[in-house]
């Protein structure tokens, strides 16, 4: 026979639970207010555990790395190329997704053809734009008037689809201590349309190396183009121009100047 509880030796018990988990619940404090009041919410502090002799210092907060956006040559080059090999193994292998058999003839040497054609529309991530501004011409007889170089010609890559976009960018700047080759502003156009790109980006580029390294009294940008990303996928539109521009020191602080350079800009385009 199983003895029947004792109901008096069960209360006890609970009770002396519940005076120890009360004897618990003493040991933390609470700090607690309304939000209304403006203070703090609950939070528990264990009373028991050793002081510290000092407050210890607040944790600075930690600062987000610059996006690799911001940098003119992507980082991540840094860590090295594919091979060749690896390359064309690549286009190999698009192909094969596009539906087609890399080994027929007419596609055998596709995957070498593409990937050197890749290493002259992408040459832009070997160049340093600032190195090819940094002769400057000093001797051009005090002349401090607008230098306006107008329709260079332009071809770059969607960074989204990898599709074409072309057109024409105008480059204007007052200079201060002389004036850089024709040529070289063609060149930076170049380097950073040779990569891949958005049109927004590419033309703040341009306007940032030529404000850096020429430190003209002024820079005006404006980019024209028409994105084949546009016009042969999606809503497919085409003729569709979009127009960026960026305007720094006298261009931007003068709107007189701004008309002025986009009347040269149009001048003689009817």
């Amino acid at each position: 026979m199983y003895a029947k509880p004792d109901s008096t030796t069960m209360k006890s018990r609970v009770a002396r639970a519940g005076d120890a988990m009360d004897a618990a619940l003493k040991s933390l404090s609470y700090r607690s207010v309304e939000a209304e009041e403006g203070r703090v919410l609950p939070m528990m502090r264990n009373d028991n555990a050793p002081r510290a002799e000092a407050q210890a210092p607040e944790i600075a907060p930690e600062i987000a790395p610059e996006p690799a956006s911001a940098t003119r040559v992507p980082e991540g080059l840094a860590l090295g190329r594919p091979s060749r090999e690896e390359a064309e193994a690549a286009v190999r292998t698009l192909l094969r997704w596009a539906g087609d058999d890399p080994n027929r003839e007419g596609l055998r040497d596709t995957p070498a053809r593409v990937v050197k054609a890749y290493g002259q529309l992408f040459g832009g991530y070997d160049t340093d734009a600032e190195e090819l501004l940094k002769r400057v011409f000093e001797e051009v007889e005090g002349y401090s008037d607008i230098v306006l170089v107008r329709d260079i010609p332009f071809y770059s890559h969607c960074e989204h689809h990898m599709v074409p976009f072309m057109g024409l960018a105008h480059i204007a700047y007052y200079p201060t201590k002389g004036v850089v080759g024709l040529s070289k502003l063609a060149r930076v156009v170049d380097t950073f349309a040779r990569r891949l790109q958005t049109q927004e980006t590419m033309t703040a580029q341009i306007a940032d190396v030529i404000e850096s390294i020429l430190k003209p009294r002024g820079v005006a940008v404006l980019v024209e183009a028409e994105h084949l990303c546009m016009a042969m996928r999606g809503v497919q539109k085409a003729g569709v121009s979009t127009i960026t521009s960026q305007f720094r020191g006298a261009f931007k602080n003068d709107p007189n100047e701004q008309v002025r350079f986009l009347t040269l800009v149009r001048g003689g385009k009817g």
